[in-house]
């Protein structure tokens, strides 16, 4: 049985350390990078990296490479690649998991301004505050270029592409963040508004712990949803449920078919 990981996210790699651990007969493991970060933390099983050349691409691959089960672990704001994933998925015949983390929710205390789009999270900034701590990621910076009063922090594991706010100082650093260093870096860069998008999971949450104890507001970007008809799953530990169900459910090779 082959599964494909299409992941960069600590749930693909978590994924394939579980998978590794299991006593499947036969189970071949190939995760797929996009080879956006310069130094990916490598997870066990075969690695392929960079693109496939969109839905027809990617389902030419998993035709030819036998795959059996498709399982979508990309970031939840990956959108473009988790379309063309149903779409290949269909075209090949291929069965198709999501691994998606829970959303953050607000708790008593916190300030939240939801946001559609990066775009839109651009024009709340200004009636919000002048010291911002961007969060969002290296890519789609441009959507804040426009913005020339207020001071950036813009935080991401490489360095983020242009155009950037004229008046922008980086920091590049990867998760998971402490509570202790968030509570400081607020303070240390007198920050008065957080942008991020709503990515869930641990490792990046203290920072809005840190934003509420502080009475900092937070502008929201909501996550694209998921491609209609796809089956979720919340985490690693579901996904590998799922690919015991797959493998013990598969006719082993050269076994007659059940007559009926």
């Amino acid at each position: 049985m082959h599964v494909l990981i299409l992941g960069g996210t600590t749930e693909a790699r978590r994924l394939a350390e579980l998978l590794a651990d299991e006593d499947l007969p036969g189970l071949r493991v190939t995760n797929s990078l996009a080879g956006r970060v310069a130094a990916p933390r490598t997870p066990p099983g075969e690695v392929r990296v960079g693109g496939f050349g969109g839905a027809g691409g990617l389902a030419a691959w998993l035709a030819g490479h036998g795959v059996d089960l498709l399982v979508d672990a990309t970031h939840p704001f990956a959108g473009t690649i988790s379309f063309n994933a149903a779409r290949a998925a269909e075209s090949a015949r291929v069965p198709l998991l999501a691994v998606r983390r829970p959303g953050w929710t607000p708790v008593a205390g916190d300030v939240w301004h939801d946001a559609g789009s990066l775009a839109e999270a651009a024009r709340l900034i200004p009636g919000l505050g002048r010291r911002v701590f961007l969060t969002t990621g290296r890519t789609g910076l441009a959507a804040f270029a426009g913005l020339r009063d207020p001071w950036f922090l813009v935080r991401s594991v490489d360095a983020p592409e242009a155009p950037l706010p004229p008046r922008t100082e980086v920091l590049l650093d990867r998760g998971p963040f402490t509570l202790d260093g968030e509570r400081e870096l607020l303070r240390r860069h007198r920050i008065d508004v957080l942008v991020t998008k709503d990515s869930g999971g641990e490792a990046t949450a203290p920072k809005l712990t840190a934003a509420r104890e502080a009475g900092v507001p937070v502008v929201v970007v909501r996550r694209p949803p998921v491609p209609e008809g796809v089956p979720v799953v919340g985490g690693p530990g579901e996904a590998v449920r799922r690919v015991r169900e797959a493998h013990a459910g598969r006719r082993p090779p050269g076994a007659p078919h059940a007559s009926g």
